[in-house]
């Protein structure tokens, strides 16, 4: 095997690239549990983001529009779990593996006269004085600007949890969903604004798969990304710094794997394939047997005002 292929410089700035999708839709997924709701559509809002985002960007020659497109389309199909859990109490588990289905299908119906087209991509930001740092600009100081606004995000999100009110209500109704109604909050309407917040989220990552990372249409182009994202979640035992570590964790895993097969490396391509997600499987188990510390305790339970 010949390591000398493998580019230290491009594998940490591919790997940036790589954990975006995955992060965005991460943190968003982790707002919504927070407020005491699992939800398994992740992928579902994901390949739709994806292929809405593409089209919106084909068709208007504009990456940015194509990604606000992407969250709205997102968003929408998220408040449609929101509505048969929150409002008609349908079970959270078997709605969000329907919305996962729903959103498969409906990609692929609407993605289907776009497939082998290539779309507008974002252009890499060139940061003045940092970008210019040898070895350490290429790595972290020229990237597209999605990648510094996933940062940003997960930054704002730990910030708002954590000192904001809003934050603490929305803390509160996911510990304890009664006590909240008790002391007046609007549970469901919390909540929903969670659902809407975190299918947003989910479209942005969708949209950064089609536009930027892999900047064509493809029929289930996710490829379990939104799967990996609830994992990461769990991983980072709720905290949003942790979700940042989890998923530069995978999209390491994944581009490495990616430059092993380009260097050669004598071990067959479907072991290397399947790596991310077998480490994934065995740091759920383990995080499994420790317990799931961190959940919050009203989490994928029914709240009837009623109660």
């Amino acid at each position: 095997m010949d390591f000398g292929a493998i580019n230290p410089i491009l594998l940490v700035a591919s790997l940036m690239v790589s954990a975006t999708p995955i992060l965005l839709a991460a943190i968003g997924e982790m707002v919504v549990e927070k407020s005491g709701v699992l939800n398994l559509g992740v992928e579902g809002m994901m390949i739709t983001g994806a292929v809405v985002g593409f089209v919106v960007a084909l068709n208007s020659g504009s990456p940015m529009l194509g990604f606000a497109a992407a969250a709205l389309a997102a968003a929408v199909l998220s408040l449609s779990f929101g509505i048969l859990t929150q409002y008609l109490l349908s079970n959270q588990v078997a709605t969000g593996l329907g919305l996962t289905l729903v959103g498969l299908g409906l990609s692929a119906l609407i993605g289907k006269p776009y497939e082998g087209m290539k779309a507008p991509s974002l252009q890499d930001l060139h940061i003045p004085l940092l970008g210019d740092i040898p070895v350490i600009g290429p790595m972290f100081f020229q990237h597209d600007i999605m990648v510094y606004v996933s940062l940003a995000l997960v930054a704002a999100v730990w910030a708002t949890l954590k000192y904001t009110r809003f934050g603490l209500i929305l803390r509160a109704v996911g510990e304890s969903h009664d006590a909240a109604h008790a002391l007046g909050y609007k549970v469901v309407r919390i909540r929903m604004m969670a659902i809407f917040f975190g299918g947003a989220c989910s479209g942005l990552g969708g949209a950064y798969l089609s536009l930027v990372r892999v900047p064509q249409w493809t029929e289930g182009m996710t490829a379990g990304a939104g799967w990996i994202a609830l994992a990461i979640v769990v991983f980072a035992s709720w905290r949003a710094g942790r979700i940042v570590v989890g998923a530069y964790l995978f999209g390491g895993i994944t581009v490495l794997q990616l430059n092993l097969q380009a260097a050669g490396a004598q071990v067959p391509v479907a072991l290397l394939s399947a790596s991310p997600y077998l480490i994934t499987i065995i740091v759920l188990v383990t995080i499994s047997a420790r317990g799931m510390h961190g959940a919050p305790a009203s989490l994928g339970r029914p709240f009837h005002a009623s109660h």
